[in-house]
């Protein structure tokens, strides 16, 4: 199964994210299928590529709860709704 989740990468104590595609029995950093975004929960800045998102989530990918979060704070769901 794909799952759309965090990737860590940073200094120690200053970590950020990448939201990735990946299988979901991969280890977390490993190598993804695809980049779909960025995440830095120090200033709570984000970067989506929503197209690929929506891509990934009308092809059966599944969010993480806290990637599920982000998503919708950005509103990705409407737009994958508005699509569907």
């Amino acid at each position: 199964m794909i799952k759309l989740r965090l990737k860590r990468f940073g200094k120690k104590r200053e970590a950020s994210y990448r939201i990735v595609a990946m299988n979901s029995d991969a280890r977390r950093d490993g190598r993804p299928l695809e980049e779909l975004g960025f995440y830095n929960p120090r200033t709570d800045e984000t970067r989506l590529d929503v197209p690929g998102i929506v891509r990934r989530l009308q092809q059966g990918a599944q969010p993480t709860k806290t990637v599920k979060h982000i998503l919708e704070k950005a509103n990705v769901f409407e737009q994958l709704n508005a699509q569907a």
